[in-house]
């Protein structure tokens, strides 16, 4: 059990720490393309950060051996990255604007672009309600239909993203393979980086399958309720400690875009990938966190609508949703 839990943690490591790698070399990818910040934070980064919590069903899906744990475990990934996003990171974004009032001045105030954020999450609740529809569809050629289109709207907002693209950038981190060297970060580099830093993930996605596995049997948490909690609170780390950071700059564009972006990716990629790899019917606890999900979206989506303008209040109300479903676990004995 100890090694278990051991293993656990340090696939989540190594997860992390190769996202991180990643992130840094996507971004001095997109200066080297010559491509502006829009493009370089709302797709490439949003794809890097979101990149452990694909790669995980992608491995319990396609490549592992399949059985009901890695199923459930890699179902439980898909479906749990949009609720922490529109729950948790919504949540902890509205609080740092409260621990980080007197620095910001502006009260409660976000300062955002609400025309842009409404269009990603309204996108993200049209796409995702269709995505979760689809599991109560019986005819398979049907539902590949459905995930089809999925990857066709994802196209479509990488085409919407790169349009409203501006090709400004600020100071980047050095490269991480060669901060320590007086070395200009050059193609071959960048390219190295990115190639370690996807093998580093996927081998540490592989290890977290097997070890979620054996901890949820030792435990008696089903795979699928333990995989909803642990895999996209560690996975969706990034983009939450962007956000506080980009929070307390007061670049609040930045910072909620940051989780919408990813909100928008995980509604797409990853749900065609659960459709097309398994029957996709999901059980009630899958349901019931897609559902909050949904629901902490549609909150702040008309709260801006409603009052033109964001402020704090909504996406604390996030966290409400959170422990909403904390306590469906908890009703439920975790099964």
């Amino acid at each position: 059990m100890l090694l278990d839990l051991l293993g656990l943690i340090l696939s989540l490591v190594v997860i992390l720490f190769c996202c991180e790698l990643f992130t840094n070399s996507i971004e001095w990818l997109g200066k080297k393309m010559k491509v502006g910040e829009g493009v370089v934070g709302s797709l490439f980064s949003a794809v890097g950060t979101c990149l452990p919590e694909t790669i995980i069903p992608i491995i319990a899906l396609i490549f592992s051996k399949a059985t009901i744990e890695s199923e459930s475990i890699g179902i439980g990934a898909i479906i749990g990255a949009p609720f922490m996003l529109s729950t948790l990171a919504f949540f902890l974004t509205g609080l740092s604007v409260l621990i980080f009032w007197r620095r910001r001045k502006t009260r409660l105030v976000l300062k955002v672009n609400c025309k842009i954020l409404s269009r990603d999450i309204g996108f993200f609740i049209v796409v995702y309600s269709f995505g979760i529809l689809s599991s109560f569809i019986t005819l398979q050629p049907l539902k590949y239909l459905i995930a089809g289109a999925l990857l066709f709207c994802y196209a479509y907002y990488v085409v919407i993203t790169v349009k409203q693209d501006v090709a400004v950038h600020t100071e980047l981190e050095p490269l991480f393979i060669i901060r320590f060297t007086k070395f200009s970060p050059e193609l071959p580099m960048i390219t190295l980086q990115i190639v370690i830093s996807l093998l580093g993930i996927i081998l540490g996605a592989e290890l977290f399958i097997r070890m979620t596995a054996n901890t949820s049997g030792f435990i008696g948490i089903s795979p699928l309720a333990l995989s909803l909690l642990i895999t996209p609170v560690a996975t969706e780390l990034p983009e939450k400690f962007n956000s506080i950071s980009w929070i307390r700059k007061k670049k609040d564009t930045l910072a909620l875009g940051n989780i919408t972006g990813a909100m928008v990716f995980q509604s797409c990629i990853p749900v065609s990938v659960g459709i097309f790899a398994t029957t996709w019917q999901l059980d009630i606890k899958a349901l019931v966190s897609a559902c909050l999900a949904i629901m902490s979206a549609l909150f702040t989506f008309f709260w801006i609508k409603i009052k033109g303008k964001l402020s704090a209040v909504p996406l604390l109300f996030g966290g409400l949703f959170y422990a909403a479903f904390i306590v469906f676990l908890i009703l439920r004995g975790f099964k």
